[in-house]
């Protein structure tokens, strides 16, 4: 039998946050009025514990799935919450912001927080959407990933977390420069280790002391590129789906696909062909990773073996998904999919419906077909974990 898990199932639209049960789908926690970032989602915080910011409210939560009460803690943060992350010990946080309901940039406040003393501190910076990261133990960084012009920019978190109040503007301590096209960050607290996803593939830069050191670039391998790069704590490895085909977004259908494997211990990438359509995050399993492929054609859940070997399990279709002539982001439905690394069950949502799949990644199977009393209108958000399952090994919100 696979591990027992618990499953975070954020409605952002309808405002519903629940704690289920993985398989059965037994409620253990409900929580109202509280709209979550989908952009920045969810932390995974050491004890299994999950961050994630309430951008109606303006609050970072942290939530404890497995306790007696699900908010532990609940921070004043600057909103509209974009991206999301914590340095290895999981105590200090940073928060960006970003677009939310508006057509271009408009804010540059970033907030850090530490969650030992509950100290908040609002800085602006620079207007954008930036990524983030904080790399380093005993005096962490808060590394922001900038676009146009594209630059790594370095601060000392300390710094930021003493700034006077009003939201001054402060000035990086270094910078190293990057295509303006970057989007997709990733960290590994094992070597301080940042990535950013540009055009031209992962930059890397090494935290050593107060500044960053750059190592080369590494190639995609392919005419395409990722948007979405995560690290996989277990297996020391990056992952990515790497988009090509036509860039105009009516023609999605014919997008193609690849899921991108880099071993950051060997040094070796292996590419796997997805199909063509719409594919954009994924999800780490204990021996597999998941991914949701969206096509007018029919959709289904992914799952790639980590040792080799792919399955494809078909999904039902949605009544308002993306259609062809139309983008495959504006006004449709969507689905959000989760696992743990320590768990072998993987949860993919059926956006407008209300249903979640829960599938046994080992043989592919349906485990069970859970129905909510909400739609999960844009397909919500998920977080899948099982007590210690190290998720917390990835520091950047998912």
């Amino acid at each position: 039998m696979t591990t027992p898990a618990l499953l975070l199932v954020s409605g952002h639209v309808e405002g519903v946050v629940r704690v289920l049960t993985v398989p059965d789908g037994a409620e253990v926690h409900r929580l109202t009025g509280r709209h979550l970032s989908e952009h920045a989602g969810f932390l995974a915080l050491p004890r299994g514990r999950v961050a994630c910011v309430d951008d109606r409210r303006g609050e970072l939560l942290v939530l404890d799935p497995f306790g007696d009460r699900l908010v532990t803690a609940a921070v004043p943060v600057a909103v509209p919450a974009e991206h999301l992350a914590a340095d290895p010990s999981g105590r200090r946080v940073a928060v960006t912001t970003g677009l939310g309901k508006n057509s271009g940039p408009w804010s540059d406040l970033v907030t850090v927080v530490d969650l030992a003393t509950g100290d908040a501190a609002r800085v602006r910076t620079r207007t954008g959407e930036p990524g983030v990261t904080v790399p380093g133990r005993e005096d962490p960084l808060v590394v922001l990933r900038h676009r146009e012009p594209g630059a790594l920019a370095v601060h000392r978190f300390a710094d930021l977390l003493g700034a006077p109040p009003g939201c001054p503007p402060v000035t990086p301590r270094d910078e190293l420069p990057l295509p303006s096209d970057g989007h997709g960050d990733a960290h590994d607290p094992l070597d301080g280790a940042v990535f950013a996803a540009t055009g031209e593939g992962v930059h890397r830069a090494r935290a050593d002391g107060g500044t960053l050191v750059p190592d080369p670039p590494i190639p995609w391998g392919a005419p395409a590129r990722g948007w979405y790069l995560r690290l996989d704590p277990v297996r020391r490895a990056l992952w990515s789906t790497l988009r090509g085909g036509p860039a105009d977004p009516l023609r999605w259908p014919e997008w193609t696909n690849q899921a991108w494997r880099h071993d950051l211990g060997s040094g070796r990438t292996e590419l796997t062909g997805l199909g063509p359509g719409l594919v954009f995050r994924l999800a780490l399993a204990r021996d597999h990773a998941a991914f949701t492929r969206v096509h007018p054609d029919g959709d289904e859940l992914i799952l790639l073996h980590t040792g080799g070997g792919l399955r494809r399990c078909p999904l039902p279709p949605m009544d308002g998904a993306p259609r062809r002539g139309g983008t495959p982001w504006e006004g449709v439905q969507r689905r959000a999919v989760a696992a743990s690394p320590g768990a072998d069950w993987v949860a993919v949502t059926r956006g407008g419906h209300g249903e979640i799949h829960v599938v046994d990644a080992r043989t592919g199977e349906e485990a069970a077909l859970l129905r909510l009393d909400t739609g999960l209108d844009h397909g919500g958000h998920l977080l899948m974990r099982s007590r210690s399952d190290g998720a917390e090994g990835d520091p950047v919100g998912r």
